[in-house]
């Protein structure tokens, strides 16, 4: 009743050629009434290639569909609870190592290049309530009032009943569990009795330890909050590892931000050879980590890297220079760089004149610019950038200064100000490289395809299969998800190249006029 040239046919031959051994670890046993792990899988994947992902949706599909019992060969239906603990338990420990499979089994068949990758990345809503968040900067503040109140409590303690817990003017949580068992102590000797309820009045200490008892659980409420943000700047009550972003599904219209994920594609011959979860709502620290991960799980290594302007930055050109590989990443002023007023501003250094023996910058008035120190940046990476600066011998009678000096808010009056530049000598020499090798025909080309095949696989995702929003909660459990997506991506793609006789292309060529 299947026709032979059905996708579930081409997924049932692709999985069965899969070395499972990763996920048959994570199970104690098997038992022989039941589907095993690798028809677990078939089944799971076969859901999300018809845009089905929820847990009785698939119990239901496998009663009803006779492709899922095709996958099912005979075996008891799994209900709904066994389908969720299979991507919770099961896959999320081994996803990675089942999507490096899958991209080494679509080299071995000549589906990929293995040489040049695409990568881009989107965002896409956690299963997360939407006002359950806690904002870093307002837990910092909240904790800075808290100190100050706690410094004044154990000050007026230690006036009051004559003790002493404070060491080297340090005041810690240590020191408010000592002062509370100073507090209890003299309680136990005076015999007090702490009472409760209206009309009956609490001596002083009672107010003390119930006032202490109150702060030392804010601060520990307080420590445990930004130690789960970590170097963040928000999450959510309700799942930990979202953070809280802007999305383009904005139905309000208001710019709400949302507990979301930032999901980053690799994409080669239009399938997503790798993927990674990130919490970090930019892309412009996730390249190094997200290349470093792929390499390190896929028995190949990229050799030509093509993303777009949110990835670059200093780190990642020199991590590509180091490891070998090149690098196709537009640069963030490429598209402006274009227009009239760009070329114009006489402000921006790309407009100066450069002296490279002298290492100075001449302004469009003649004047020279000198390095006059350096700075040092480090990004969330660890990642440290050098930063040259150059200024003015002197700008007091140039006609074109307003034009020239940037920043308003500066609380140096204008008369006393000279012209100052911040260069980054590597990024600049990296930038102009970059430059040079995207705008050749083949460079073209790449960034052509780029559009075309990561921002595809976005949209068969987001729009086709009608993945908008995680039904799990925590990064491994929404990694698994967008594995299982991933896969299914790709056997369709797969199914659709042999239907078109498209088999072994990589790239999209360009059309001439």
């Amino acid at each position: 009743m299947i026709p032979s040239d059905d996708p579930v046919r081409l997924l049932s031959a692709f999985v069965e050629g899969m070395d499972l051994s990763e996920l048959y670890r994570t199970y104690d046993r098997i038992r022989k009434n039941q589907a095993s792990p690798r028809q677990m899988l078939k089944i799971m994947v076969y859901a999300a290639m018809n845009g089905i992902f929820s847990s009785r949706d698939i119990e239901t599909a496998c009663r009803r569909d006779i492709n899922f019992m095709f996958l099912l060969e005979g075996m008891p239906v799994p209900d709904h609870a066994t389908i969720a603990r299979f991507v919770s338990l099961h896959l999320s420990a081994c996803s990675k190592d089942i999507l490096a499979e899958v991209t080494a089994g679509l080299l071995a068949m000549g589906e990929i290049s293995g040489k040049t990758v695409f990568i881009d990345g989107t965002k896409i809503e956690a299963n997360a309530n939407k006002y359950t968040f806690v904002w870093k900067k307002a837990v910092t503040k909240s904790q800075a009032r808290l100190c100050e109140k706690i410094i004044s409590l154990v000050a007026e303690c230690e006036a009051m009943y004559g003790i002493r817990v404070v060491f080297r003017d340090q005041v810690s949580l240590r020191t408010l569990k000592r002062l509370r068992k100073k507090l209890y102590a003299i309680k136990k000797a005076e015999g007090i009795t702490f009472v409760h309820g209206i009309g009956k009045r609490k001596t002083p200490l009672q107010k003390s330890i119930e006032l202490l008892e109150e702060y030392i659980g804010k601060l520990k409420e307080y420590t445990q909050k930004l130690h789960i943000c970590g170097d963040r700047n928000s999450y959510s009550k309700t799942d930990h590892d979202a953070t809280f972003m802007r999305l383009k599904e904005d139905a309000m219209r208001n710019g709400q931000l949302k507990p979301a994920y930032n999901l980053q594609h690799a994409v080669d011959a239009q399938y997503i050879t790798w993927l990674d979860v990130s919490p970090r709502p930019t892309d412009i620290t996730t390249l190094v980590p997200f290349l470093k991960d792929m390499e390190k799980h896929l028995p190949f290594k990229y050799i030509e890297i093509c993303a777009d302007a949110g990835y670059e930055s200093e780190e990642a050109y020199v991590f590509l220079d180091k490891n070998g590989q090149l690098s196709f990443i537009k640069p963030q002023n490429y598209e402006i760089s274009k227009t009239r007023k760009y070329r114009q501003d006489i402000s921006r250094q790309e407009n100066m004149t450069y002296l490279e023996t002298e290492d100075v910058y001449v302004c469009s008035q003649g004047k020279r610019l000198f390095p006059v120190g350096e700075r040092r940046s480090k990004n969330r990476n660890g990642f440290v950038s050098t930063v040259t600066i150059y200024e003015c011998e002197d700008c007091s009678s140039c006609p074109c200064k307003k034009k020239c000096i940037r920043g308003n808010n500066c609380k140096t009056p204008m008369e006393s100000r000279n012209k100052r530049l911040n260069i980054s000598k590597v990024m600049k020499e990296k930038r102009q490289e970059t430059l040079e090798r995207i705008t050749t025909e083949y460079g073209t080309k790449l960034r052509i395809n780029r559009s075309i095949q990561v921002e595809g696989s976005f949209a068969v995702i987001k729009e086709d299969m009608g993945f908008r929003q995680y039904l799990y909660r925590g990064k491994k459990n929404v990694l698994a998800q967008s594995v299982l997506a991933a896969i299914a991506h790709n056997i369709n793609k797969l199914h659709f190249k042999i239907q078109g006789g498209r088999t072994g292309q990589f790239l999209t060529d360009l059309k001439t006029a």
